[in-house]
């Protein structure tokens, strides 16, 4: 079949952007992979399915497809590449849309200077729903959250956790660029105390209101950016009492404002969304 979809990113967050609306979609795990290669497909970090909606008072369906074709809860850069998307291609009028997705419901809003604003929900806090196993283990309190560790390389590496719809494992260190991201994201996303894996932040703190992070994503790799990851890891600053809201993340695709008001509130993330090219390709 012809497959036609949008290339967009969202900070340097690369996706393929399919709408599934007005063409049919039902692709193998092979298939999604194949269109992620960067070398014999299009490439993208995910893929982005636009659905008509299923659940009453929502306006689309959100799938995402990771680079190794497996089906995730939440993709926060690319629910900003979503509404931008739905605007241009003219599938809705409204600014603000409310949007299906498996880890529950969305809702981005178009802003006048064309970035968009996402309300994430609030933050999971609780380890089984994470999920986290923190079954035996020794956590640190640091202002209102718990530090908990887990064994990598040799070495005990604290950290926070919190599910943005995904789950997070967020670390400060001192120097974001010179973190062992390539060699300890792997082991930290695959930790056998993450029952469905984890994405790995790696977050240096600049002042109370700004932040640099790395994110090395389950089932991607490392990314330009990572709007979950971002989001996550503010709330773990906030909760560590090292930050205040909003902070501006600054990863290496780009930069997101981050806002949180606190427990049981939502997280609301602004940042762009650019189409790069439209194309068809045979699958």
């Amino acid at each position: 079949m012809k497959l036609k979809f949008t290339k967009m990113h969202g900070a340097g967050n690369d996706f393929v952007v399919i709408d599934a609306v007005t063409q049919h979609i039902e692709f193998t795990l092979e298939q999604w992979k194949f269109i992620a290669d960067r070398r014999f497909g299009v490439g993208a970090d995910q893929m982005l399915v636009v659905e008509k909606p299923r659940l009453p008072d929502t306006d689309f369906r959100y799938r995402i497809y990771n680079a190794d074709g497996g089906e995730v809860e939440q993709c926060g850069n690319g629910a900003r590449a979503f509404v931008r998307f739905v605007t241009d291609k003219g599938l809705t009028s409204k600014r603000a849309i409310r949007v299906e997705t498996m880890a529950g419901v969305i809702q981005p809003k178009l802003e006048d200077d064309g970035r968009v604003t996402v309300d994430m929900g609030a933050p999971v806090l609780e380890p089984k729903s994470i999920p986290f196993n923190a079954e035996d283990l020794s956590g640190q309190s640091e202002g209102r959250d718990t530090l908990w560790p887990i064994e990598i390389n040799g070495k005990t590496l604290y950290f926070s956790a919190v599910s943005m719809g995904n789950p997070h494992a967020v670390q400060v260190v001192e120097d974001c660029e010179q973190a062992p991201v390539e060699n300890d994201g792997p082991l930290i996303e695959n930790h056998p105390r993450f029952p469905r894996r984890v994405n790995a932040g790696f977050m240096q703190i600049l002042n109370r209101h700004a932040v640099r992070l790395r994110v090395f994503e389950r089932g991607v790799g490392e990314t330009l950016a990572c709007g979950t990851g971002a989001c996550a890891a503010v709330v773990a600053g906030i909760r560590r009492g090292l930050l205040d809201s909003p902070v501006a993340v600054t990863m290496r695709g780009g930069e997101l404002s981050i806002a949180w008001s606190g427990e049981g509130s939502p997280v609301l993330m602004t940042g762009p969304a650019v189409s790069v090219f439209e194309g068809e390709m045979e699958i």
